[in-house]
């Protein structure tokens, strides 16, 4: 049974607090038909990942939605932005995405989108939440609703993936390894790469249901390195479970995290006058990727971690592009949500641009030391709220005059205070978050 509920783009709040069964999954189908019906005709596109648990989710969703009167169409396993773009191509009310991302193949859980590819309205998700504490009703028989397969979800998906690149794009002479983590981008990566004539060796590419994300992808880069040094290839790529994170390994077997990637595609867009404003990080960005903006006079704020925050300040100041250092990277100006192939794809346009490897164009982002010490607390009163822990943050932010930073933050699912500081001098941070650590620890006994 899966244990926990994801939902990134979708239902937040006391849904959250369900566990996910078949039964609640039956339950959540039919509060959002019902609440999706509300504006009409009512179509739902319904894609999942690769993980076991999703055969029986998607037959409960389906049940749910038509009872409410939703017409379904179902997708089979698709990266979680295909569902997005794929519910604005088909005109659907909403898009349902099956999937816990990176995380083992015991976990599952539920992401929406609207029928524009974002996340729901904040009123219809109330609605939906309120939806769940009221008796299931099935509509009377002649308006339940029809579930149909989109036997070509792949193929329109990867077109469009291609779009995102200039036509006539030629990656010929260009090797790369894709691991795919037994994914949701199992079919559908190999293909664009392929067709826009790089030469792809494939890894993770064999789902079973149970080994999604194990040791693989990009919560696991070691096998990635490997390929990429034995096949003497160009670069290699690494997708999580469903397709919205991605990170790279250069020709040396270096890892390439999300602020080098993010750095790489906003500079390009930079130098072609189409970036169109700053860029969104989060709190955890290295301060590197900041002061490289910086050096091209390109604004840069942080956002909370999580990508529906790094969304939210994006649609407020109407810029492109914004991510996070575990790969998950936004590009407004080809899609509605965080697209780790459309991700990739600009990084390859950027090195086909300046005729550069990927160990080299990263140069320019000179990541600072960070260090980041977990400290557990017994609960109760924070130890961030203690006058002792906000004096000594203070005083270190101020001895760092600027080229410095520190991050004093509450974990959101166990007992820990995150201590982390990042500046220019390895031996001084480290001495810093140590310093800030066992301060946290004595005023937490």
């Amino acid at each position: 049974m899966s244990k926990k509920y994801f939902g990134t783009d979708g239902i937040r709040g006391r849904v959250g607090e369900y566990p996910i069964t078949p039964d609640f999954m039956l339950k959540l189908g039919w509060a959002a038909g019902m609440a999706f019906r509300k504006m009409g005709a009512c179509k739902v596109l319904v894609g999942k990942d690769t993980r076991i648990s999703g055969y029986m989710f998607e037959s409960a969703l389906e049940a749910g939605l038509t009872s409410a009167g939703a017409d379904v169409m179902l997708l089979g396993p698709m990266p979680t932005p295909a569902i997005a773009y794929l519910s604005r191509t088909f005109q659907a009310e909403a898009g349902i995405v099956i999937s816990a991302s990176h995380n083992p193949h015991d976990d599952n859980g539920i992401k929406f989108f609207s029928g524009k590819g974002t996340k729901l309205p904040d009123e219809l998700e109330l609605m939906i939440e309120e939806l769940l504490d009221t008796p299931m009703t099935v509509v009377e028989s002649s308006k339940i609703g029809k579930v149909s397969r989109i036997n070509d979800a792949s193929g329109r998906y990867i077109e469009f993936c291609k779009s995102s690149v200039p036509t006539g794009t030629n990656f010929s002479g260009l090797k790369i390894v894709i691991d795919c983590a037994h994914g949701a981008t199992y079919k559908v990566a190999p293909s664009v790469f392929r067709e826009l004539g790089a030469e792809v060796v494939v890894l993770s590419a064999q789902p079973n249901g149970l080994n999604i994300n194990d040791n693989c992808g990009s919560t696991h880069m070691g096998q990635l390195q490997a390929a990429v040094l034995a096949e003497h290839a160009d670069l290699g790529i690494a997708f999580d479970g469903d397709g919205d994170r991605v990170l790279m390994v250069d020709h040396t077997g270096a890892i390439v995290d999300g602020d080098d990637l993010l750095f790489i595609i906003a500079r390009d867009l930079h130098e072609r006058g189409k970036l169109h404003g700053g860029v969104v990080g989060t709190l955890m960005s290295n301060l590197g990727l900041e002061l490289a903006l910086a050096d091209l006079s390109i604004p840069f704020i942080r956002a909370n971690v999580g990508d529906r925050y790094v969304i939210a300040e994006l649609l407020e100041r109407n810029w492109l592009v914004g991510g996070e250092n575990s790969g998950h990277i936004v590009c407004f100006n080809h899609t509605t949500t965080g697209d780790a192939i459309i991700a990739a794809l600009q990084v390859l346009m950027a090195l086909k641009t300046r005729n550069e490897g990927l160990a080299q164009t990263r140069q320019a982002l000179r990541k600072c030391p960070q260090v980041l010490i977990n400290v557990r607390f017994g609960g109760g009163e924070s130890p961030l709220d203690h006058p002792a822990v906000k004096e000594a943050s203070a005083r270190v932010t101020q001895a760092m005059a600027g080229r410095g930073r520190v991050l004093l933050r509450k974990s959101g699912t166990e007992p820990l205070v995150r201590v982390m500081v990042e500046g220019e001098d390895e031996t001084q941070v480290r001495s810093y978050a140590e310093e800030l650590a066992k301060l946290v620890t004595e005023v937490s006994a």
